[in-house]
């Protein structure tokens, strides 16, 4: 099992040192959160400097909201941030769900999806070399994969579980894992419905916190202010997970459903979670 390190969003200048002590520790991959009408940093200039402070972690967009983007340019940047990390980007893309953050981009809610399978389509052929339109195009540089770095697509409604078949590499689940198990059934089975050989990558999400009283209160209000908009974000703030027994248990559980990889993703600020989360691995 991988397990990775979700990103505090809170304060960038952090960042780099939760990156090197992960990139010196057991874990796999940087995950860093999207939104544009928010007081986060943006995810692919973060992880561009992350990688570059790094030499063996992936950095993992968790998830990118694709849709608020210009397709071409966002090709451009994912490839060359694969490119020139030697291929540890993992582009995860989501829709979003934040009536702000399409109203600061001119983007209508409710053509996010078929918008993304546009861009899709363009992103694909674009990474494999071929001309943007008639008379424009090539755009380079070429990513370090071909065909274009890792995708995984997050989400919970059935259009987005098929997108991961049709377009993507695997699934980014940010689910309990007694809801997480129906989600990777559903994804598998449209993946063998689309004539997908081998298996979709499953990547699960669990909040954590780990550390004296101040870590977990500060991991608590950082949670509870990005989920305000959701009306839920009590009921979120009661899943987080704030001892290493109720870390453990959880990759134990999505080890049990077939998960390759779990994310911990942490809202508290202090960088010391990250010995503290090597030691339970």
């Amino acid at each position: 099992m991988n397990v990775g390190i979700g990103l505090p969003i809170g304060d960038p200048t952090t960042l780099l040192t939760w990156a090197q002590r992960a990139d010196d520790g057991p874990f796999s991959t940087l995950g860093l959160l999207d939104r544009l009408v928010y007081d986060n940093p943006e995810p692919l200039v973060a992880l561009s400097v992350l990688a570059g402070a790094t030499s063996r972690v992936r950095v993992q967009t968790e998830v990118l909201l694709a849709p608020l983007r210009d397709t071409a340019l966002l090709a451009k940047q994912a490839a060359t941030l694969d490119r020139m990390s030697g291929g540890r980007l993992v582009l995860g893309i989501g829709v979003g769900g934040r009536d702000d953050d399409h109203r600061a981009t001119g983007i209508d809610m409710h053509t996010r999806g078929r918008r993304l399978d546009e861009q899709m389509a363009v992103m694909r052929r674009l990474w494999s070399g071929e001309p943007y339109a008639d008379g424009v195009g090539p755009i380079g540089p070429s990513p370090a994969r071909p065909g274009g770095p890792e995708i995984l697509f997050g989400g919970f409604k059935p259009a987005a579980l098929e997108r991961v078949a049709r377009w993507g590499d695997g699934f980014l689940s940010a689910a309990a894992p007694s809801w997480a198990g129906g989600l990777f059934d559903t994804v598998r089975a449209f993946w063998k419905e689309h004539g997908r050989e081998g298996e979709p990558r499953m990547v699960a999400q669990v909040n954590v916190a780990l550390g004296p009283d101040e870590v977990i209160d500060d991991a608590r209000a950082n949670m509870h202010a990005y989920y305000a908009f959701t009306g839920m974000a009590d009921r979120m703030v009661d899943g987080l997970l704030t001892t290493p027994t109720a870390v453990s248990d959880a990759i134990a559980r999505f080890t049990d459903l077939g998960a390759d990889e779990v994310m911990l993703y942490c809202y508290g600020l202090d960088p010391n979670q990250v010995g503290r989360l090597a030691d339970l691995l």
